[in-house]
């Protein structure tokens, strides 16, 4: 396996995740020259505890980075999913994943192969490390190894679902590691190490919320309760036992929010899934974070590019916009597809502040920063901060309403999560007793599909459950045989619930063996 560089940290990175004091820096500083610094000799002190782990923060960045001309790595997980299009179609990478013709040398493929083994590598170099350094604060030890471990279970999470089996690397490698060109693990093993991973994040003493932006409990556990619905479902199908994990795991972040509705909770509006002011807080369990100092957001693939709606006026990089099916599935009356009000606009203002106009269809807003392009009559600041949502409280909330369903049927709690929801979208849900284990299970699915859409989550829905929405009947296809409206009429194959592994990765280490079922090889 070839193993990617890790980039160099920024030097406030580096003086440890905007958290430790300057006394620590100039010591950190005055500790070694910085050219002499090795592994070995580099953890010697907390300071560098703390700033190894900014590094595993930063490398959470790659998603945002470019894949070529007019798109970046996050829209592999949008382009396969059916609910976006391609409105240049000026990246031959993108149409082909929008084509569902990709294969191993598709660029965004290469970069996320690349981007989550850096994660890895740079969490691996952590839990390697931090441990020998002394004296160093136990609680404060323990707390960057939960962190570390939560980051390294969150990218093998995404990597086993996008390629199935894969190489389980745990240690820090050299070119002398017996396990320098690692044979694939089986995702048992893998999911093994992302359950111990989390369970070790649960007890590591970490707040339920952290206004700064790391780790905390709530999206621990949260994250731990995906994986076990997950594996419930395929390719593991360990059914009931894991619908329970996950349900229970679950039922602990909202027993927690229900008793604290000032920490954990949904916001009361949409605007603040994408507000500065809300980052972190509140529904955002876990984000990605950004800051303009260091990396500005990369969504703006998702902006009408070609109309003025912020500052720069009028571009010509629009990218990725919503299937008008997808749209129009919405319900009746749905404030998510409200306009400037839910998570699709279809009017805003001349150059951000100027004059409302039409923009002509429905475009997805909701990654748009309104403090830093501009709202009516006041000006942006230019500086996009705004983070990445990866974990939201309103997916908590689904995953009991799910899970707890498949146990025992629609109980009320179960219900009450979803309706949960639904209030907040103004819409009226059925009563308790209309429906079936079955029909509640598609009501739940729905939910998911219109609330957590364009948040790189819809993907792995589709292929654990083996199920697509349908947004012109309201139902569920089975996954193959599906035909996504933006995929030029080819249909979902078996192949494509797996990712082919990079070509280079395949040429560079001959005991990965063969690519993926239906990819061609080397």
């Amino acid at each position: 396996m070839r193993h990617t560089l890790v980039k160099h940290v920024s030097r406030a990175l580096l003086c440890g995740f905007a958290l430790t004091s300057t006394v620590g820096c100039k010591e950190f500083l005055e500790e070694k020259a910085p050219s002499n610094l090795t592994p070995d000799s580099f953890y010697t002190i907390p300071d560098q505890a703390e700033s190894a782990l900014a590094s595993v923060y930063a490398s959470l960045r790659f998603m945002g980075e470019g894949a070529g001309i007019f798109s970046s790595n996050w829209q592999l997980l949008e382009a396969l999913t059916g609910t976006s299009t391609t409105e240049t179609a000026q990246n031959s990478d993108l149409n082909n994943l929008y084509g569902l013709v990709h294969d191993g040398n598709t660029a965004h493929v290469v970069n996320y192969w690349n981007g989550l083994y850096r994660v890895i590598a740079n969490a691996n170099q952590v839990l390697d490390k931090v441990p020998a350094i002394t004296p160093m604060d136990a609680a404060q030890k323990a707390k960057i190894l939960g962190e570390a471990r939560f980051l390294r279970a969150s990218a093998y999470f995404t990597a086993v679902q996008l390629w199935g089996d894969i190489p389980l690397i745990t240690k820090s490698q050299t070119v002398n590691s017996a396990d320098f060109l690692p044979a694939r693990a089986s995702k048992e093993e893998v999911y093994k190490l992302i359950v111990d991973d989390l369970v070790a994040a649960e007890g590591a003493g970490l707040a339920w919320m952290d206004v700064t932006g790391r780790v905390n409990l709530a999206a621990v556990k949260t994250q731990l309760s995906k994986v076990y619905l997950t594996m419930a479902g395929f390719p593991l199908s360990k059914g009931a036992s894991h619908y329970k994990l996950a349900a229970d795991k679950a039922l602990e972040v909202i027993t927690y929010a229900n008793a604290n509705p000032g920490t954990i909770n949904l916001f009361t509006n949409y605007n603040d899934v994408h507000s500065e002011s809300t980052e972190n807080r509140i529904e955002h369990l876990f984000e990605i974070q950004y800051n303009t100092s260091v990396a500005g957001n990369p969504m703006d693939n998702f902006y009408p590019n070609f109309k003025p709606v912020t500052y720069n006026g009028p571009g010509g990089t629009g990218s990725s916009v919503p299937v008008p099916s997808f749209y129009n599935s919405y319900e009746p009356g749905d404030l998510r597809a409200k306009d400037q009000e839910g998570y699709f606009y279809t009017t805003y203002y001349t150059n951000g502040n100027g004059a409302q106009f039409s923009l002509g269809a429905p475009y997805v807003f909701k990654h748009f920063n309104r403090t830093a392009n501009g709202t009516s009559g006041v000006a942006g600041t230019r500086q996009n901060n705004l983070n990445v949502p990866q974990i939201r409280y309103a997916e908590t909330l689904l995953i009991y309403a799910e899970a707890q369903n498949e146990v025992g049927g629609p109980t009320q709690a179960a219900y009450d999560a979803m309706k949960r929801i639904r209030d907040r979208a103004k819409l009226t849900t059925p009563a308790l007793g209309t429906y079936t284990q079955a029909t509640f299970r598609e009501a739940v699915w729905r939910e998911r599909w219109h609330e957590l859409c364009y948040e790189q989550i819809t993907w792995f829905d589709m292929v654990r459950l083996r199920k697509v929405y349908n947004d012109k009947t309201s139902g569920f296809d089975n996954f193959v045989g599906h035909v996504n409206p933006s995929s030029n009429n080819q249909p979902l194959q078996e192949k494509h619930l797996l990712l082919p592994i990079p070509k280079q990765e395949l040429l560079n280490n001959p005991n990965l063996k063969t690519q993926n079922p239906g990819y061609p090889g080397v």
